[in-house]
């Protein structure tokens, strides 16, 4: 064989090689699947790779949403690495650092407060997210501010409405490095771990996700087998207990000690430093008592989580002298049929009569029955409670003491 024929041969096996390179290579990658979302009208192809993932929530429907309009990324790639190379806040785009262009929007999670849509500005001004009342009250205790109205947060933040029940329009960012008082200096170090945006704590009790998923997403546990993908309304006690039920922080040392007992019942896991129970604070979720303003904000600035908190028993209960506030639903608009169709666990309609808070949030998940009775429906178990008002009762409560503490006296329990 001479040199022309060998640099034939091989110039043939180069090319066959090459050939089954891309054939390989070809065969391994996903095929196309388009989907191009009603909300964008733009063409992707993450479903090509991610056909087994379990929509996120009712209201944010593939084929409406898409992929990209969440959580970034490169659409029309089908190489991992690059459709996911600008992906935003990496697993996790609710993220506060880039919430706004994930989840914002005038018709999503940004929009007009008289729409109930401006869910990013009440949650970056909120206690959960800026941990203004710590700060406030542990630079008052060392001296370092003179009162305790909030002029701190973990993050700078300012309230854009131009009047504010408050007072408080802004908040600069909380730099432990520039406190004076060691004691503040240490509790910059290690009593950050509680607010929305910070990792949590070392730990299975601990697991949580940031920011608005720390909340919405309570199947954290799927998280590191990477099959988390869920946004929720009906959010279990225990999700909350993440945060607010895994011990105290020892003020004289500024150390988080962690809760050494091991709860096996509900009753026992529930609200670990307090010691007795009304039977509707440990039966009941959390979100069953507490607003979507209690928990997400109200779109002001508060100095302390006492600001924002305002159900009380008397909310659902009345006093002997008052019913409970209530509203008749007459509106297909409303946000109590809203909220109940994305949280389905009442069938609730134009007619129906609820109760309502004083701030005149619907208590949507209640309802007003004919007999003059009340009914509440779990929102995290779907459990159905019965209950009656005060009024007519031989409670012999004073019409002015109505804290829940009160209550405590005749109703509560001993743990």
């Amino acid at each position: 064989m001479n040199n022309l024929s060998r640099a034939t041969v091989a110039a043939s096996f180069l090319l066959l090689l090459s050939l089954l390179l891309v054939w390989v290579a070809d065969s391994g990658r996903p095929q196309p699947q388009p989907l191009v979302p009603r909300m964008t009208g733009e063409e992707e192809f993450c479903i090509s790779c991610h056909t087994d993932l379990p929509e996120i929530s009712p209201s944010h429907p593939v084929e409406i949403f898409g992929c990209v309009t969440c959580h970034g990324g490169e659409r029309l790639a089908l190489d991992a690495g690059l459709a996911h190379s600008s992906m935003r806040g990496g697993n996790n785009p609710s993220d506060l650092s880039v919430v706004e262009q994930s989840c914002g929007g005038s018709e999503c999670h940004s929009g007009d407060p008289d729409d109930e849509r401006d869910h990013i500005q009440r949650v970056m001004t909120s206690v959960q997210a800026t941990y203004a009342g710590a700060i406030a009250q542990i630079r008052y205790t060392f001296g370092a501010q003179p009162d305790l109205i909030a002029h701190q947060g973990v993050f700078a933040v300012s309230d854009p409405q131009v009047t504010t029940l408050t007072g408080v329009h802004s908040l600069t960012a909380f730099d432990p490095s520039q406190e004076a008082n060691p004691s503040v200096q240490t509790f910059g170090e290690t009593c950050l771990s509680c607010h929305l945006s910070a990792e949590p704590l070392e730990g299975g009790a601990f697991e949580r996700l940031t920011s608005c998923a720390a909340c919405h997403t309570p199947d954290v546990d799927q998280f590191a087998e990477g099959s988390v993908h869920q946004l929720t309304t009906a959010i279990p006690y225990t999700q909350c207990n993440t945060c607010h039920n895994r011990g105290n922080y020892d003020l004289r040392s500024m150390t988080f000690v962690e809760r050494e007992d091991n709860p096996t019942d509900r009753f026992h896991d529930y609200y670990q430093p307090i010691a007795q129970f009304t039977q509707c604070e440990w039966t009941l979720d959390c979100i069953d008592c507490h607003t979507r303003k209690e928990a997400m904000g109200d779109g002001d600035i508060h100095s302390n989580q006492s600001e924002i908190q305002y159900v009380q028993c008397r909310t659902c209960h009345g006093t002997l002298d008052e019913l409970p506030l209530m509203h008749t639903i007459v509106s297909e608009d409303e946000i109590a049929l809203k909220m109940a169709f994305l949280n389905p666990v009442v069938n609730l309609s134009v007619g129906d009569t609820i109760l309502m808070t004083e701030q005149g949030e619907p208590l949507w998940n209640t309802r007003v029955m004919s007999d003059g009775s009340y009914e509440l429906v779990g929102k995290a178990t779907g459990q159905i409670f019965e209950f009656n008002p005060v009024m007519g009762t031989q409670c012999t409560q004073k019409v002015d003491e109505q804290e829940s503490n009160y209550c405590h006296v005749c109703h509560a329990v001993d743990r």
